[in-house]
């Protein structure tokens, strides 16, 4: 070969190498532009068939503790933040004055009873009178029947025959008068025994004063916690005014926000693995117990108002969300569930095995990183 065909040669393997060997910028930006691909179809893909979400917290019940009476607190049994199991007393309010009053009922319990007591023996005070007007109406007749007879003989004068057909009327009419006497007697005592209005309405008024004492000892309703404490000894405690907040420790679940568009395929029952922010690198189970259908838009005005527009800018509308409530499929997070605590949660709506692969990885990988923030 010549020296000028050499010469040729080499310059061809120059002009060629940059084709043959790729640029590393360049064939990492493939794979940047793949992977991207790829993590958006998944994305697409999951958002309908395993979606997830950071915008979850733990939720429970709140009950403020609100007593059933006045009065000045005399001792306060719990502190702030405390646990409590049912039936803890949790305060106590000064009993004085409706010791007085279950006094007072218990006095007029037994007057009353004594009421009953004294028209008892007026009825039995009415219902001798009655039998005596009833029984000289008898005698009455018979004396009369006499002096008639006598009267038509001619024996006694006709006044005579006058004052005794008077004095029948008269024994008939003290009849009369003694069985209305009765009637009124049996009408003021009213029904006999604990039927008798007065001491139903006594014991009515004991049973009420004895309710308002047990009240001045404020107890826990349940398992749960003591939060937001806001009286101490001496603190004047209006009935129906919270004086705490009581944390129902025996039921949690998550509330987890979605688009609208990770509703599609959601049912209740289906399967939810839990990441709990409190317990990194820990995945809980669950399932979908319900799915809200209604949310408020802050665009609705009173009957007779006019419709509230709001005026948005952007290419893009922000995403509706819904909550939808996931249960615990057990115990297992009893001590780290906190109310208003943050949440990850991965949703399986069916059996796709890549897909729930994926969404299963996941949420693991969003536990552990809970480690760092």
């Amino acid at each position: 070969m010549s020296e000028n065909e050499q010469q040729k040669d080499t310059i061809v393997q120059e002009a060629t190498t940059p084709i043959e060997t790729q640029d590393p910028v360049r064939k990492i930006t493939k794979y940047i532009l793949v992977i991207s691909a790829l993590v958006f179809i998944w994305y697409i893909v999951a958002d309908r068939h395993a979606p997830w979400s950071d915008q979850a917290r733990v939720q429970t019940y709140v009950i403020p503790i609100v007593p059933q009476v006045s009065g000045r607190v005399t001792e306060v049994l719990v502190k702030q933040d405390q646990i409590v199991s049912p039936g803890d007393i949790l305060f106590k309010i000064d009993p004085s004055d409706y010791e007085l009053a279950v006094e007072n009922a218990e006095a007029s319990l037994e007057l009353a009873g004594q009421e009953i007591g004294a028209g008892m023996a007026s009825v039995v005070t009415a219902q001798a009178q009655l039998v005596v007007a009833e029984t000289n109406v008898e005698h009455v007749n018979a004396q009369s029947a006499r002096v008639f007879e006598m009267e038509q003989k001619n024996v006694l004068s006709h006044s005579d025959g006058d004052k005794a057909r008077a004095a029948i009327k008269q024994s008939k009419a003290q009849v009369i008068s003694a069985a209305a006497n009765l009637d009124k007697a049996k009408q003021a005592l009213g029904k006999e025994g604990n039927d008798n209005p007065r001491i139903r309405a006594a014991m009515a008024k004991l049973k009420k004063a004895q309710l308002d004492l047990s009240r001045t000892v404020v107890l826990a309703p349940s398992l749960g916690g003591i939060t937001n404490l806001q009286i101490d000894t001496g603190f004047y405690a209006k009935a129906g005014a919270a004086s705490m907040t009581f944390i129902e420790g025996n039921t949690a679940w998550i509330q987890v926000n979605l688009r609208e568009n990770n509703l599609a395929n959601l049912a209740i029952g289906n399967s939810v693995e839990i990441a709990l922010d409190v317990n990194p690198g820990t995945i809980y189970q669950g399932k979908i117990s319900s799915i809200g259908f209604a949310v408020d838009t802050s665009s609705t005005s009173a009957v007779g108002g006019l419709a509230t527009v709001e005026s948005k800018t952007g290419w893009l509308r922000d995403a509706q969300r819904f909550p939808v409530m996931i249960t615990f499929d057990d115990d297992s997070t009893k001590g780290k569930r906190r109310l208003g605590g943050q949440a990850d949660v991965q949703i399986y709506t069916g059996d796709n095995w890549f897909v729930n692969s994926l969404g299963w990885l996941w949420i693991r990988v969003l536990s552990i990183l809970s480690y760092v923030y």
